[in-house]
């Protein structure tokens, strides 16, 4: 079915939209703690809430999430200092205590919302391949012609859904994700600052070649730079920069 099949999108109605976080990992690569990305979480959630959508936040095995340290502007790196979106989330007692008691995402109903949107952050990318819940929620959202999004390494998540036909659910659609360049500017930036020895890699696999060789067809904005990109309902956004750009898409794919 259509995504503007009106018996699923009724452009009346207040939509519905479930934001899902990883859950806190240890990176197998590293050995440092690992977790969802603030503004992966707190732009779409902004661009959502301004257009009055109800938004709720999941996690694959619910509870306490953690964010990955260099996303929280506090941090003392400085990296993401002028997110001021994120600032504002945190530093809200109401929206903060949603991080701590997230809901398990096998409770995200595909009959009461209009999509699914995956963070990411590094955790995905050590985690996703177990979150057998949320790989079979995203498949049961996108099937239902409801609209299935992810983004950053969040888009992780395509490597493991399958339809119910055992394919692929990324073969053949065009698709973006944390590129390979985006990879190699962060691996020589733990080199380079001497957190990690050069025979090593931050992640475990890389987002862009795994979708290649499932038939996506992966494009990418280069270096940094916000872009989001939309195929009938499946919608991905390239990395941390990108949260906007995908609520956007999400958006417009509701008819708003």
């Amino acid at each position: 079915m259509s995504i503007r099949d009106p018996n699923l999108v009724n452009p009346k109605a207040r939509k519905k939209v479930g934001i899902v976080i990883s859950n806190p990992a240890i990176a197998s690569t590293t050995g440092w703690p690992v977790g969802f990305w603030w503004s992966e979480l707190s732009h779409p959630y902004f661009e959502f809430t301004e257009k009055g959508y109800e938004v709720e936040i999941f996690s694959p095995d619910g509870g306490k999430c953690e964010a990955d340290a260099m996303s929280d502007p506090r941090d003392p790196s400085g990296y993401s200092e002028t997110d001021l979106i994120s600032m504002g989330f945190i530093l809200t007692p109401r929206l903060a205590t949603l991080v701590d008691q997230t809901t398990p995402v096998e409770r995200l109903d595909a009959d009461t919302f209009d999509a699914i949107v995956v963070a990411g952050g590094q955790s995905p990318m050590f985690t996703f391949e177990r979150a057998t819940a949320l790989q079979n929620k995203f498949v049961e959202f996108y099937e239902a012609g409801k609209v299935a999004a992810a983004l950053c390494h969040g888009t992780a998540i395509l490597r493991y859904a399958r339809l119910s036909s055992g394919e692929p659910l990324v073969k053949g659609k065009t698709v973006t994700g944390f590129a390979n360049v985006e990879e190699d500017f962060a691996d020589n930036a733990v080199w380079s600052m001497g957190l990690l020895s050069r025979d090593k890699r931050v992640m475990p696999w890389r987002i862009e070649d795994e979708l290649k060789k499932l038939g996506a067809n992966y494009i990418q904005a280069g270096l940094w730079r916000g872009f989001a990109v939309r195929d009938g309902n499946l919608i991905t956004g390239q990395q941390n920069f990108s949260g906007a750009e995908t609520a956007a898409k999400v958006i417009e794919a509701l008819g708003e």
